[in-house]
């Protein structure tokens, strides 16, 4: 068999609108398909040029299929079953900055660039003092754009509308905000002039954003069955859940030019962008960690096996209706759209996800995504019982056993060896007591008469009749 490119597949080249830091699976299950759509409804007309961010990349391999890759996305769309295999085409040039550093300041000064869009990993956006010229390669990502801007800015001699709009997908807070606020001091450190850095600053459009789809990548185990019903060879194959979401927070405008929530992708363009991060890290992340040590204690294994039971199914949709959904500002509609998204997410069939995985540092898990649930309920009168019994749940994890098998705990050390101390007693009030009241949780909330004599009620019924049962107790009171 051949090998997927434009020989075997034609697709029309566009002019390059996009720049892209970074060639991995994330951006080629994301971004680039979302691009690809909006040209397919005559929305755009552009593709993208992708620079290798580090020494080590993809980008001759990409090359070598002229950009063309296979993208298949799986999952549960709005309860059926759902697999879509695409040919991905908007990737048309590709640049080592390393070995093409020349090439890669030429793009600088092409008109038709519009939009530049980055994931070069969390710790990718951060401050390294370096010398930024013309005759060599930064190293860090945020010096390979400011000389990218600095070229441009000379180029089109500091023309207004010579700025871009630049999405950041790095998962970090803020990170549109923090990609500006680390060009601007990369630039004073290299003595770049204040009228470069206003035209940076105030051209060019920084976006804070967050993203949201899974994606497993390289499908090594079926990618030869693949290759054979396809036809062609393919070394860039990439899979993806069906689900995504993509929340862009920035000044207004940037969806005329990048219309992807008219081309019917669940793309946002939003004022404030902290309620859709607040929504995703209570619901997804927060139910995720609920769940955890309820279902692990019940013998179940995997987030797909506790959705598919009975008891852990109604668990979890109770805590997010009744006990998480009221925590957060945004319309009812749009979260229960997004929680049962979420429920659809847990059950795809495409996808393992172990619960001990999650499992790892609950301690600070539960206190990042459940606790600020916890205290909106306690400070509005309401008493959240199932979060709460999802803490006892962890507390009894934490004794490290399951029936007679040994659990592997993962966190922490001083959690680890606290925890450890506190079961060798076998003293269930102690535990709780000590438990609730450590400095980590940065409250007295937990502190409280109700609070200590609930969780230490159900700790209590969990290791008397079992999980199953205390669960059912609980979902009951």
């Amino acid at each position: 068999m051949d090998r997927l490119s434009r020989v075997l597949r034609s697709f029309p080249k566009r002019p390059i609108k996009v720049v892209q830091f970074g060639e991995g699976n994330f951006l080629r299950a994301f971004v680039d398909p979302f691009i690809q759509t909006l040209n397919e409804q005559s929305l755009f007309d552009g593709n993208v040029a992708v620079i290798q961010p580090m020494p080590q990349g993809r980008v001759r391999d990409l090359e070598a299929q002229d950009g063309l890759y296979t993208l298949i996305l799986e999952g549960i769309d709005q309860g059926k079953t759902v697999t879509e295999t695409k040919i991905v085409d908007v990737l048309q040039e590709f640049i080592d900055p390393y070995t093409q550093y020349r090439q890669y300041l030429d793009l600088a000064a092409s008109q038709t660039i519009t939009t530049i869009v980055s994931n070069t990993t969390e710790a990718g956006i951060v401050y390294q003092p370096e010398t930024i010229h013309f005759n060599q390669c930064p190293v860090s990502f945020p010096g390979k754009l400011l000389a990218f801007l600095k070229m441009r800015f000379e180029v089109f001699a500091g023309a207004n509308e010579a700025g871009l709009d630049i999405l950041a997908c790095e998962l970090i807070d803020d990170n549109g905000d923090t990609l500006k606020r680390v060009l601007v001091e990369l630039a004073r450190y290299n003595n770049m002039s204040e009228t470069f850095i206003h035209w940076m600053t105030t051209m060019n459009r920084f976006y804070n954003t967050l993203v949201d789809r899974i994606v497993p990548g390289y499908p090594k185990n079926d990618a030869g069955h693949l290759e054979q019903t396809w036809g062609y060879l393919d070394h860039s194959i990439v899979k993806g859940e069906i689900f995504h979401l993509w929340v862009i927070e920035g000044e207004k405008g940037l969806n005329t030019r990048l219309p992807f929530d008219k081309a019917g992708l669940n793309v946002y363009f939003v004022d404030k962008l902290k309620p859709y991060k607040e929504r995703k890290v209570k619901i997804l992340n927060g139910s995720h960690t609920a769940m955890v040590p309820v279902a692990y204690l019940c013998g179940i294994d995997t987030v797909k096996d506790a959705m598919n039971d009975t008891q852990i199914h109604e668990f979890v949709q109770r805590l997010i209706w009744q006990e998480v959904i009221p925590t957060i500002d945004l319309p009812e509609a749009d979260m229960d759209k997004f929680a049962k998204a979420v429920l659809e997410r847990y059950q795809n069939p495409f996808v393992r996800h172990e619960l001990m995985s999650i499992a790892l540092n609950s301690m600070t898990k539960y206190k990042t995504r459940i606790l600020p649930s916890v205290l909106n309920q306690l400070e509005t009168g309401k008493f959240p019982k199932l979060q709460l019994f999802s803490l006892a749940a962890n507390i009894v994890f934490y004794r490290g056993k399951r029936d007679n098998e040994a659990i592997r705990l993962q966190d922490d050390k001083q959690f680890l060896e606290l925890y450890q101390n506190l079961w060798s007693s076998g003293n269930v009030e102690s535990v709780v007591d000590t438990i609730l009241g450590l400095p980590h949780w940065e409250t007295t909330r937990l502190t409280q008469a109700d609070v200590i004599t609930y969780v230490k009620q159900n700790v209590e019924s969990i290791l008397a009749v079992g999980m199953r049962q205390a669960l059912q107790n609980a979902l009951g009171a």
